[in-house]
């Protein structure tokens, strides 16, 4: 069963940013799937790079988008990404410092928390300013 499941609820309304929002909550799925399986070690670190990349790569496009348009809030919608950036690569340093406990149940559900939250609040702030300057 999935950790999250992708509804409407989690749409902005901009179809390029809803995709790369999917990816990330299908990307937490597994990792959440990984952990639940008690894969390996490897598996697990794998999945939690490939979180954190797609999810440094998904913030560098919002703000590209923020730069390209002038959006308002731009400042403060990324230093919510740097909090969140700097949360997980804590995280992904205890756990290649070898304390596998940083990857616990409660750091998933933080996430989850988080992306969830973050979606539904800040990230639908910027849609209209996006779609009115033309980003679908």
């Amino acid at each position: 069963m999935p950790l999250i499941t992708w509804n409407d609820a989690l749409s902005v309304g901009v179809a390029s940013i809803d995709a790369e929002h999917q990816e990330l909550v299908g990307l937490l799925n597994a990792f959440y799937d990984a952990m639940q399986a008690e894969k390996g070690n490897g598996v697990l670190g794998n999945t939690l790079d490939a979180l954190i990349e797609y999810t440094k790569f998904h913030f560098a496009n919002e703000e590209l988008l923020f730069a390209k348009t002038g959006y308002p809030d731009a400042v403060g919608h990324k230093k919510e990404h740097d909090a969140l950036t700097q949360q997980v690569l804590e995280v992904q340093r205890k756990y290649k410092a070898g304390e596998t406990a940083a990857l616990s149940l409660e750091v998933v559900n933080f996430l989850k928390k988080w992306l969830v939250t973050h979606i539904q609040g800040t990230d639908k702030k910027y849609s209209p300013h996006l779609v009115s300057h033309g980003v679908r």
